[in-house]
């Protein structure tokens, strides 16, 4: 399926490979005239470089296979298996991204950084457009280094040494609760894992890669500060995540069939915009394994 897109605008020389069009000021650049599904080492490279130049690149016009979708996965570290959703059958690294047309609630509906309840969140996630709504359906994302750097010296100064406490307890249950997950959203959850999963990491934690320091808080799975109750924490973590969101930090995406996202775990957020109801949606997600966050 072809996408009707404007001229993309000239880079700068370090691109020889591929075509270069930022999407905002913020983060994210749309990377033209590549095909995933084969790769020399020498475009690898330049997707690499764009990847932590941006935060999130975008792909237009892809025909992966599953099995095509985990190489390029691959090509950046090892997969990880979302330990609470239930997986696309025979791809147990393919978490199925799916909306009915008759469900009430989509998956992402709140600004977070996928899996940060694990001891080593992921590095980044390859979302895949299969089918799409007509309209609707757009991603956001945030660029968590932006965020940092904005902060007031005093703020940061207060953030040095601070711990959070991350828990998927918001999938489980929560205000929304884990049976009404299940009941309202067309992915669901695993029966068989349904046991609470938790990680302490710092509040800032820096870029593995870049060495830029990012904000490490988020809506979803931020439970608490370190040593201290949820009731405390809060004001403070919703300060943080509303300030990570200002719309100056961020990007839009208007997704295409075929069209692939592919963010930085390590410095972003994102948001899925359930605006759809009474069409179906379905993207593939391919998460690549990160590091311990320091």
């Amino acid at each position: 399926m072809m996408t009707n897109l404007p001229q993309a605008t000239p880079q700068s020389s370090a691109y020889r490979h591929l075509e270069v069009r930022p999407l905002a000021g913020s983060l994210g650049a749309e990377l033209l005239n590549v095909d995933l599904s084969r790769l020399s080492d020498e475009v690898f490279e330049e997707i690499h470089r764009a990847f932590l130049e941006y935060s999130v690149v975008f792909f237009r016009d892809q025909k992966l296979t599953p099995e095509e979708h985990k190489a390029f996965g691959r090509r950046f570290g090892e997969l990880n298996i979302h330990p609470t959703y239930v997986p696309l059958p025979g791809h147990e690294e393919i978490l199925a991204v799916v909306k009915e047309k008759d469900a009430k609630h989509n998956i992402g509906d709140t600004w977070h950084t996928d899996v940060t309840f694990l001891p080593t969140p992921p590095m980044g996630s390859i979302l895949y457009a299969r089918e799409i709504p007509p309209f609707g359906g757009d991603t956001l994302f945030a660029n968590l280094s932006m965020a940092y750097d904005a902060l007031s010296d005093g703020m940061k100064q207060m953030l040095v040494g601070l711990n959070a406490v991350h828990s998927n307890a918001y999938l489980l249950g929560g205000k929304d609760g884990g049976e009404d997950r299940n009941q309202t959203r067309s992915t669901k959850l695993r029966e068989d894992k349904r046991q609470e999963l938790t990680a302490v990491h710092p509040v800032v934690r820096t870029h593995p890669e870049t060495g830029r320091k990012c904000l490490f808080v988020n809506q979803a799975f931020t439970q608490r500060f370190e040593n201290m109750t949820r009731e405390e924490s809060q004001p403070l973590i919703d300060y943080l995540v509303r300030h990570a969101s200002r719309p100056e930090f961020t990007c839009r995406f208007r997704w295409a069939e075929g069209s692939i996202a592919f963010w930085d775990n390590r410095c972003t957020y994102h948001y899925a915009l359930n605006d759809y109801h009474g069409y179906r949606r379905e993207m593939h997600r391919v998460t690549v394994n990160g590091d311990r966050p320091f």
